[in-house]
């Protein structure tokens, strides 16, 4: 497993070993110890998630405020989405900046967004099977959201036309009426 810091160095792109031949492939999508030196981190992640979405979706920017912060695993089975990841502690020197990078089921890349992040990806395929791993729990009384287009987050979305969006995601704030983290 290789780990590589992103210009935010919080956040890690994760790339297994995938042994491939004639057969097809194979690769451990997750092992703790491997997680942890590749790293340099101890989490404990206690709930799997798993969404299908099509092509022209965008879902984000999502976060949960403490304590149900979530750090989040995530990883792409099928097709190919651009995953985005906003710094939104405001202590922090990189507040407002963010993070892209495609990940799909020919690249096999992971990301790890830690707590302090909101998170948002755009399907890129005809469909995406979007999985990740996340170390709490959800709860709907603290999870918010940040508007995917807020024009001071400068975000590159490479989209065809306006993306499809939940009903909660058309109507998130702007980052300066957010509730962030310290």
């Amino acid at each position: 497993m290789k780990a590589t810091p992103t210009a935010i160095s919080d956040v890690i792109v994760i790339e297994p070993k995938v042994f491939g031949d004639a057969r097809g492939f194979f690769y451990e999508s997750f092992n703790q110890n491997a997680f942890n030196q590749a790293t340099g981190l101890e989490v404990v992640f206690v709930q799997d998630n798993h969404s299908r979405s099509s092509k022209g979706v965008l879902r984000g920017l999502h976060y949960q405020l403490p304590p149900h912060a979530q750090g989040k695993l995530v990883r792409v089975t099928r097709g190919a989405v651009f995953d985005v990841a906003v710094d939104i502690r405001k202590s922090s020197p990189t507040f407002g900046k963010w993070v892209g990078e495609e990940l799909s089921e020919a690249n096999s890349r992971q990301m790890w967004i830690p707590p302090g992040f909101a998170h948002g990806f755009l399907v890129l395929s005809d469909t995406a099977d979007f999985l990740y791993k996340t170390t709490n729990y959800y709860a709907a009384t603290h999870e918010r959201s940040i508007a995917w287009s807020d024009p001071s987050l400068g975000i590159q979305w490479p989209c065809e036309g306006e993306p499809v969006l939940s009903q909660k995601d058309q109507s998130s704030p702007m980052l300066t009426a957010a509730e962030l983290f310290e």
